[in-house]
């Protein structure tokens, strides 16, 4: 595995581990909202919802560390597995925000363009990167 594809993986994979705990614990506050892209309305009936993402981001961010860790310590046909696994999750439900956003579901409407894009640009990166 190229060093662009493994630098994309793990700067991807710690962004998701950081941004854990703003979406998990903290998506109450004004300057995550503002951060996140999104409206203060109704946070406490999306709470559930951002907590599961959070970690469901933190978990992808992890696998793909171990799949680094793999790739340079153990088996690196494994290892490029994982780190193509979770990069297409990360790379997917990234774009899922995207339709999310065009199927009226993002408020207010463009709020993801964002996210969406800083989200899918390491994993496809990489992806690319693996693929050549």
């Amino acid at each position: 595995m190229d060093v662009l594809a493994q630098a994309c993986t793990a700067v991807a994979s710690v962004v998701l581990i950081a941004v854990f705990p703003l979406e998990a614990f903290l998506v109450d506050r004004p300057w995550v909202q503002r951060f996140l892209g999104i409206e203060p309305h109704g946070i406490a009936h999306v709470h559930l919802w951002s907590f599961c993402i959070g970690a469901r981001n933190a978990l992808a961010g992890v696998g793909g560390l171990v799949g680094l860790w793999i790739v340079n310590r153990g088996d690196e046909t494994v290892g490029t597995a994982v780190v193509v696994t979770v990069l297409t999750y990360m790379l997917l439900s990234s774009l899922a925000m995207a339709v999310a956003d065009l199927l009226g579901y993002w408020l207010p409407r463009g709020g993801s363009v964002r996210g969406t894009v800083a989200s899918s640009v390491l994993p496809a990166v990489a992806l690319v990167s693996l693929a050549l």
